[in-house]
């Protein structure tokens, strides 16, 4: 497996030889992968000298290696934008695999949380924690920009903390790192602010978990409800 976003790769370079060393590590991936799989996590992350050499080994060399990568949806604008070479990513992308994010499937949020615990409990040889309802309906509602690797810090984090051996929605945490406060939630569009609060909250259905979903606290959210004019049922003041 090989970490497009690394500083360098690590693969075999012999001083002796005439090609450069970029390519010596880049192509030493594929001669040790002969007749297997060679998997290249985060393409997007490539420079553009990498793109240059990984796609002169593909289309030159033809090795006998079957190579399957990841990357972002970014990687698309990128081919656009001409900062992905749009040759390499035809050659790769012969067949795709388009995986949702985890917002828009969260029924299986519940079974990947509950693999992270079993993991977590099995490394450090603790009792294994569970989710209780409250927990597992405040991550479902949450948007998880950051997708399985944000999910995993969460859960991994609440079964550290938590008391007791179930985890509920007090013991979750959510965005603690870049959360956004109050004047800068003011300084957006007054008008798509409101609508943003209302569409959380029916998506909630409750303001506990529309502020989950925005980011902020409840007395953050009373505040700007009360600026903006909405009332405890979602809709808009007259």
């Amino acid at each position: 497996m090989v970490e497009s976003g690394s500083a360098a790769f690590v693969g075999v370079h012999s001083p002796s030889s005439d090609r450069s060393e970029m390519y010596n590590r880049i192509k030493s991936y594929f001669s040790k992968s002969a007749g297997g799989t060679i998997i290249i996590k985060n393409v997007h992350l490539l420079s553009i000298d990498k793109q240059s050499v990984l796609m002169h080994i593909l289309e030159n060399e033809h090795p006998d290696v079957r190579v399957i990568c990841t990357a972002e949806p970014e990687l698309l604008k990128m081919v656009a934008n001409k900062t992905f070479r749009p040759n390499l990513f035809f050659i790769l992308r012969q067949s795709d695999i388009a995986v949702p994010a985890l917002k828009d499937d969260t029924e299986d949020i519940p079974v990947i949380a509950d693999y992270f615990l079993k993991r977590y409990a099995t490394k450090t040889g603790k009792q294994r924690k569970k989710l209780d309802a409250s927990a597992i309906k405040a991550l479902k509602l949450y948007p998880w920009p950051g997708n399985l690797r944000e999910l995993k810090d969460v859960v991994l984090f609440a079964a550290f903390h938590a008391k007791d051996e179930t985890i509920s929605a007090e013991d979750i945490n959510f965005n603690l790192s870049e959360p956004e406060t109050v004047d800068e939630l003011n300084r957006k569009n007054p008008r798509q602010e409101k609508e943003n609060i209302i569409k959380a909250y029916q998506r909630a259905d409750s303001w506990t978990g529309a502020a989950k979903l925005l980011g902020i606290s409840e007395r953050a959210l009373l505040e700007l409800r009360k600026k903006l004019g909405i009332d405890k049922n979602g809709q808009p003041l007259p």
